[in-house]
């Protein structure tokens, strides 16, 4: 089992989650984070400290979010790995809970 970021996390790229990962599983992109499924150890220590609730476990994953499964895996390929934490976007506030954001995913 691993845990991925999901949609709420696209433009809000809180980093609270970084700060708790033993294994520095975090991968960063222009404006979303993902997790490297190959390095998360299910440990949940990040899950509780999304304040945006962008993070679950791959069995847990709400509906309409099953596509960040896969997502997460592709992209922690090519984003370098995040190991401390960083100020938010200055807009963050404006996008947290805001639904359709994948179309605004940088790649």
């Amino acid at each position: 089992m691993t845990f991925v970021v999901t949609e709420n996390c696209i433009r809000c790229k809180y980093m609270d989650c970084v700060e708790v990962c033993p294994v520095d599983c975090f991968h960063e992109g222009p404006n979303f984070l993902v997790i490297d499924p190959e390095e998360c150890i299910d440990c949940t220590l990040c899950e509780p400290e999304c304040p945006v609730e962008a993070i679950y476990s791959e069995d847990e994953l709400p509906d309409g979010q099953e596509q960040f499964l896969k997502l997460n895996a592709e992209l922690a390929k090519e984003w370098p790995v995040i190991t401390e934490m960083k100020e938010p976007p200055a807009d963050a506030k404006e996008w947290e809970g805001k639904p359709g954001k994948l179309e605004h995913l940088e790649r």
